[in-house]
C-alpha cells in the first residue's frame, strides 16, 4: 500500500510520535522493581536523556533499551527492506545513546542501562542483584 502523505509529512507525522510506557520494556520493570521492594525511584522525570527511572537521590538514571531500537549485541537485526535507513537509523540510536550516558556521567549520574530480553522471567532474579548492586555501589557505605 502507498502512503498517503509525501516522504516529508510522514516524516513530520513520525517525528511527533512519543513512546511512554511502553508495556513491554518500562512497566515490566516498574511491576518488577515494585515486587522485588526496589523503592526510591521516580519516572518521567526531566533529566537529560529522558532515563526510563531515576533514583535521584543517588542519582541513578536506569534506562531499559528495547533489543531491536538500541541495537542489542544478541538479538538486533536489521530488516531486509529498505536496509540503508535502518542501519543509519539504528546507528544513530546507538551514537546517541552513548552521548546520553557519557553526558549524565559528566554530570555526577551513574548510568545503568538495562536490555529489553533482561525482563524476561527466567533472567529476572540476575537483573535483580544487578539493580541491587548499582544501587549499593553507588549508595555507598552507610
Amino acid at each position: 500500500m502507498t502512503d498517503v502523505f509525501t516522504k516529508a509529512k510522514r516524516s513530520d507525522v513520525m517525528s511527533r510520535i512519543r513512546g511512554r510506557g511502553n508495556k513491554g520494556t518500562e512497566v515490566a520493570l516498574a511491576k518488577l522493581l515494585r515486587a522485588n521492594g526496589i523503592t526510591g525511584w521516580r519516572r518521567h522525570q526531566p533529566v537529560f536523556g529522558k532515563p526510563d527511572f531515576i533514583f535521584r537521590k543517588v542519582r541513578l538514571a536506569v534506562f531499559v533499551d528495547g533489543c531491536f531500537w538500541h541495537g542489542c549485541p544478541r538479538h538486533a537485526s536489521i530488516p531486509k527492506s529498505n536496509g540503508a535507513f535502518w542501519r543509519r537509523k539504528l546507528a544513530a540510536n546507538k551514537a546517541r545513546d552513548r552521548l546520553v550516558t557519557r553526558t549524565l556521567r559528566a554530570r555526577g549520574w551513574h548510568v545503568l542501562r538495562i536490555w529489553e530480553h533482561e525482563l524476561a522471567r527466567k533472567n529476572e532474579a540476575r537483573l535483580m542483584r544487578r539493580i541491587r548492586r548499582s544501587l549499593q555501589a553507588v549508595a555507598g557505605p552507610d
